[in-house]
This record gives structure tokens, sequence and C-alpha cells, in this order.
């Protein structure tokens, strides 16, 4: 366990380094008003704005309870209203090509200036915590082979290559 106070591990970091993810931070799920800070911090992020993309996922997944996606957020409180600082979606899914039902990652963004903080973790143990609420026992997700830094990301938190491959075909 490390017991080294929160102030000395950030100064304990390198010049320049963003700074720490408040203690304040909630996770929750998303709803319709977040909408406009999920398509802005996205866009940030890959540079595009999906905006209708965006609003038919939390349409989808913002039933109660809804056992096939999970949409949630983590926000920290500010003098006016709330910051989005990152983002996760996934579902069960069941039974293609013979699997047993499981949780797929789609998504996880997390702030530029939020990352290396551990948010990122947090949010991939809540969508965890919800599939196994859901009665599953194994979660997925797919990588780019040459994006190291997801790649890293999701073998730190214990994920390994799975029994598929996946396979593509271009379309003329």
């Amino acid at each position: 366990m490390n017991t080294r106070s929160a102030s000395a591990r950030r100064s304990a970091r390198a010049p320049g380094a963003s700074p720490s993810v408040p203690d304040t931070v909630a996770i929750r799920a998303a709803r319709g008003e977040d909408l406009p800070q999920i398509v802005a911090l996205d866009a940030a992020i890959t540079g595009v704005a999906k905006r209708t993309h965006w609003k038919r996922l939390i349409e989808r997944t913002s039933r109660p309870r809804d056992p096939e996606g999970c949409f949630l957020i983590a926000e920290t409180p500010q003098e006016r209203g709330t910051a989005l600082l990152g983002f996760i979606e996934g579902e069960i899914r069941a039974w293609e090509f013979g699997s047993a039902p499981c949780g797929w990652v789609h998504v996880l963004g997390v702030h530029p200036e939020a990352r290396l903080h551990g948010l990122g973790q947090r949010l991939l143990d809540a969508l965890a915590s919800e599939f196994k609420r859901a009665g599953v026992t194994r979660m997925r997700t797919m990588v780019l082979r040459d994006d190291r830094v997801v790649m890293q990301f999701f073998r730190a938190a214990g994920m390994m290559a799975g029994p598929y491959l996946e396979l593509e075909k271009e379309l003329e």
C-alpha cells in the first residue's frame, strides 16, 4: 500500500504533468443533459463531433437498469455546474459465435488534463461492477494492434488476448 500523501505524489510528478483528479469525482449514469459535454469531450479527444451518435447512445442506455447497455460519466463539481472528466460505454452481448454472455467495453474517454491519475481505471471498474451486477463474469474490448498506449492501459487493468480473432474485409 502506498502511504505517501496526495500532495507528495503530486510533487513527485514530472514538470508540466496534468493536475490531480479531484477526490470529488463522481461516477454516474449518463443523462440527456450531459450530451453537450460528452460531445465536446469526445470531439476534443477524437477531433470529430458525433452528436447524433452520442444522443442515440444516451437514449439507448438511459432506460432504468437496462441490462443490455451502460453509459457512465465521471464528473467533478465546478463553480458553475459540473465538469465532465470522462466517460465509458459498454453493453452485455450474448451468444455471438458461440460465446457466453459477456460485457463489452465500446468506448472509454478521459479528458487529456485528467489522464494518468486513475480515472480511466475507476470508470472501467465501475462498468465492470455493472456487468457483474447483471450476472456476467467476463469483459472484452477491441484495441488497434499498434495503439500501444491503449493496449498498455487495458493490459495494466488485467485484460489480455481472448479466444477470438477479429477478421475484416474491405468493401468495394
